[in-house]
């Protein structure tokens, strides 16, 4: 019999026992199972449920379609109809299992007809329970529950039939690590290192989900260090292990690889800044000198944010992930070059250049101190406390979140008699380079510098600029 505290998904206005009544009275098996009973078992919130059943794809789209809110049949091919129930996400596969082939993207997916196949060809023992709702009983053919009260993860078959199956299971056991906390069995790991290869057949979409999910657990890094370990991070992010090399003197990791580590695992669980932080010092290996002072890695957030783009790029991140997340690479050192304090020009391009990042870069400066010096860590956070008070003081005086020139291109066109190009471009980088030098300015005196410009440019003088107020944009 399952726990008491499961008792719950047998409620007949939940779901699961609606969705088993309509199978068995169709004649068809069905069972909740992987995630679902896992984290059931564990006290998690339940919002999604997934079950495995003897009925083919055909016959399960026909029985939801009455039931369900909505049904999509996307991912039939593969067996699975999914569904939408009183806001709850329905997943409901055919008994199967997946073999791929040595040079394929894609499973190749056979259908079984009991649920015991089906539960030896998942994941992990921890994912192979299936909750029969008829009668309340677990089938745990593997060992999943005491795999669950010891907090181990381990694979329903031998490692390497299980990561053959799925090579994407050897990154998958990783982010479980960091997801729930298990640790992982010590043949599954060796089993990983043995066939880190195996992973390259995986299409980088995949890749990419499971690396996602992994870079928002509570706590990554250890997790990330298996991934490098095993060798399996060469496969898909060979920039990582590159970082297990000297550190500067300024942080208390024996390398840089354990920094990075580090900050990770202090950022908020935000895809975009736990990305950046596993990536900041990504330029450090191709830029390392030693000097008189020691090592240095000058530049590394220009060549890092390069490599940064490119890394995502191959891993089929969206395009605003991708320049989101190498801005902040090559930003993260912006607040340590200004040690004498910050103007308002220093503050106003900060701020400009950050846009829609601002409150993510200065986590990300925060993050990154991780020395053992308590009077240089101090010094930095000073620092960036000092940052945050000039945005704060500045925006007040000035609206911050709308730098820009008090003319647009548009007006420099009308009064110069300029078609859209280059020149427009110029003149509009040099209003903008005012404002951010000295604050707010008058339409007028933006007049006044495309009128110079034209000049200095050998073009006719257009004229007084029109009739416009003398005070600021800010003002206007």
């Amino acid at each position: 019999m399952i726990p008491d505290r499961l008792e719950f998904l047998a409620s007949p206005d939940l779901p699961p026992m609606q969705l088993a009544e309509l199978f068995h009275a169709a004649g068809e098996q069905i069972y909740l199972v992987g995630g679902s009973v896992r984290d059931a078992l564990l006290g998690r919130e339940l919002e999604d449920f997934d079950f495995a059943t003897s009925a083919r794809p055909e016959r399960i789209a026909s029985l939801l379609s009455d039931w369900a809110d909505v049904v999509y049949e996307v991912g039939a091919a593969f067996g699975t109809v999914a569904a939408l129930k009183d806001g709850h996400t329905i997943e409901v596969t055919t008994f199967r299992k997946e073999i791929y082939r040595d040079d394929s993207r894609k499973p190749v997916v056979t259908f079984s007809d009991d649920i015991e196949t089906d539960l030896s060809r998942r994941d992990f023992t921890v994912n192979a329970i299936a909750l029969s709702l008829a009668d309340l009983k677990a089938v745990d053919p593997h060992g999943g529950l005491p795999d669950i009260a010891t907090r181990t993860l381990r694979t329903p078959l031998d490692p390497e039939v299980s990561f053959g199956d799925d090579p994407l299971r050897m990154l998958r056991l990783f982010r479980f690590r960091a997801m729930l906390g298990f640790e992982p069995d010590e043949e599954a790991v060796e089993a990983v290192a043995k066939m880190a290869g195996r992973i390259e057949i995986i299409s980088a979409e995949r890749i990419r989900d499971e690396l996602s999910k992994l870079m928002v657990a509570p706590q990554p890094g250890e997790a990330l260090g298996q991934i490098v370990d095993t060798g399996l991070a060469d496969h898909f992010i060979p920039e990582l292990p590159r970082l297990a090399m000297e550190q500067d003197p300024h942080h208390r990791h024996k390398d840089v690889l354990a920094h990075t580590f580090a900050v990770v695992d202090k950022a908020t669980p935000d895809l975009t800044l736990r990305l950046a932080a596993l990536f900041h010092d990504i330029g450090k290996p191709d830029t390392r000198e030693y000097g008189p002072r020691g090592v240095t890695f000058h530049h590394h957030e220009v060549v890092g944010a390069r490599m940064t783009r490119h890394r995502l790029r191959e891993l089929r991140y969206p395009k605003e992930v991708v320049s989101d997340v190498g801005q902040l690479v090559f930003l993260h050192l912006r607040p340590h070059t200004l040690k004498l304090g910050w103007t308002d020009s220093a503050v106003r391009r900060y701020v400009r250049d950050a846009g829609d990042l601002l409150d993510k870069l200065n986590e990300l400066v925060r993050c990154d101190v991780t020395t053992a010096n308590r009077k240089r860590e101090k010094a930095i956070q000073g620092g960036i406390d000092e940052l945050e008070e000039r945005i704060e003081a500045l925006s007040e005086q000035e609206e911050l979140d709308k730098l820009r020139p008090p003319i647009n291109g548009n007006q420099v066109m009308d009064y110069l008699g300029l078609d859209p190009g280059p020149k427009v471009g110029e003149i509009m980088d040099l209003l903008l380079e005012k404002r951010i030098e000295e604050g707010p300015y008058s339409e007028l005196d933006g007049f006044e510098m495309a009128r110079n410009w034209a000049l200095d440019a050998g073009m006719a003088d257009p004229g007084e600029p029109p009739d416009v107020p003398v005070s600021s944009s800010e003002d206007a």
